[in-house]
Order: structure tokens, then C-alpha cells, then sequence
């Protein structure tokens, strides 16, 4: 069969329909340096956006399209619904935007920061408020015991 006869038109018309980024129905909670990482974002975005319609003919390069309008789209509703929390007046629990050092049964000892969801990077040491590491934490003090992933581990610093 020649090649004249193939659909490829149809790969990049699926390739362009791609669909939205799912929106977390939580509230978007971002401490000052998660909000600037959303705001960069959405500049990103934007940028790839005018780089699209810029590239000439946008029918040559629909997945770029594509993926900067869902991009855009995305960024724009998290920058809309972005809640900024600012730290407030030390009262020793663990409240959003704080690192939390605890230490495991097993003697060994992790920190993380509880941040936003756009923000959250396991990997660099922070998680969401959401995650259930940072459900677990919240609102516990230094010598305070949770439960993650159903063993103790004793929280051993606040900052």
C-alpha cells in the first residue's frame, strides 16, 4: 500500500486532542516560593503559546498547540484559585510551609516540607499537605508520634 493512503493526518489529530490536566479539588494552598513556581509556569506557558502561533502555519505543528493551550489552561485556573499562606507566628505544631525532621523505628531520619501540590517534590524533601505524610504531620509537635505507612516514626525537629 503507498504511503499516499495512510491516515497520518489522523495520528497528529489524536496527538492534538489532548486532554486536560486534572485540577485537584482540594484547595490550592502555596507558600510564597510555590506561588512564584506557578506564576513561572503559566509565564512558560504563555511563552509556548506565542512560540506555537508564531511557528507559521499551526496545522504543521498541532501537538504544540495542543499541549501549550492545556498548559495554559492549567496554570492560568491554578494561579486563579492559588491561596497564598504565609507563615505565621511560630506556636510549635507543624502547619503548612514548615520542614519536619522525624526520625523512623529503625533509627533513621527524613525531613520533608509541607507545601502545595504544585509544589510537591518527594525527591528535593517536600510534599503536599495533602499527601498522607502530610496528613499525618500536621499539627503534631517535637515528641509527638504518628503513623506513616503503619509504622511510628517520632517527630524530632520543627523549622
Amino acid at each position: 500500500m503507498s504511503v499516499a493512503f495512510t491516515k497520518e493526518e489522523d495520528y497528529e489529530s489524536v496527538a492534538a486532542n489532548l486532554p486536560d490536566r486534572p485540577i485537584s479539588p482540594h484547595p490550592n494552598l502555596v507558600t510564597p516560593q510555590g506561588l512564584a513556581l506557578i506564576e513561572a509556569a503559566l509565564a512558560d506557558a504563555r511563552a509556548a503559546m506565542t512560540s506555537a502561533k508564531s511557528g507559521g502555519d499551526v496545522s504543521a505543528d498541532r501537538t504544540a498547540m495542543a499541549r501549550a493551550t492545556r498548559d495554559l489552561r492549567y496554570w492560568s485556573s491554578r494561579r486563579a484559585t492559588a491561596q497564598l499562606v504565609e507563615r505565621g507566628e511560630d506556636d510549635g505544631t507543624l502547619r503548612f510551609g514548615d520542614a519536619v525532621t522525624f526520625e523512623r523505628e529503625d533509627g533513621r531520619r527524613q525531613t520533608f516540607r509541607i507545601v502545595g501540590e504544585d509544589e510537591a517534590d518527594p525527591v528535593k524533601g517536600s510534599v503536599s499537605y495533602i499527601s498522607p505524610l502530610g496528613q499525618a504531620l500536621l499539627g503534631k509537635s517535637v515528641g509527638d508520634e504518628a503513623i506513616l505507612a503503619g509504622a511510628s516514626v517520632e517527630i524530632v525537629e520543627i523549622g
